[in-house]
């Protein structure tokens, strides 16, 4: 597990949106995998303004590598509404479009993440797809939490990549 700045940590822990369509594959991922390695230092949720529900190949393949998405669901990003948060993560361009406004004025991050569900092909495929983007969303996630600050301090994350 990863903390933040060297292994310091930060009480009260950063608070992180992820937000994606349908918070069925990109933004589930997202969340388990900061939850694990961010650590306690963040206090990860992911919503879509179009929700369904999570993916088998998402908790197959997230399952791989030692994360239990199981119990997450799906949910509509109005569940979050007037809740402030440090950080709003976009993992699909069509949720850049639509993110929805947060009182806090939170910093907000796009990541560009092929949406794996899209793939029409045969089950290895399918998971092949579900890997990749897993491990697209690791490396960004990783990177952000090594650079992201306590709330309200300078860091080293850029916003609206």
């Amino acid at each position: 597990m990863m903390e933040r700045n060297g292994g310091e940590r930060r009480n009260p822990p950063l608070r992180v949106l992820i937000l994606c369509t349908a918070n069925s594959a990109r933004s589930q991922m997202a969340e388990g995998l900061l939850r694990q390695d961010g650590g306690p230092g963040f206090a990860v949720f992911s919503a879509g303004h179009r929700p369904s529900s999570v993916r088998p190949e998402a908790i197959a393949v997230m399952r791989e590598i030692g994360v239990d998405i199981s119990a997450q669901r799906s949910k509509h990003v109005d569940e979050f509404a007037g809740q402030c948060f440090d950080y709003v993560i976009t993992v699909c361009d069509q949720a850049k479009e639509v993110c929805p406004l947060f009182p806090g004025a939170p910093r907000r991050i796009h990541f560009s993440i092929a949406d794996p569900a899209a793939i029409a092909a045969g089950p290895e495929q399918r998971l092949a797809a579900f890997r990749a983007a897993r491990d697209q969303l690791r490396a960004a996630l990783r990177q952000f939490a090594a650079a992201a600050p306590a709330p309200g301090g300078a860091d080293g994350v850029p916003a609206n990549t």
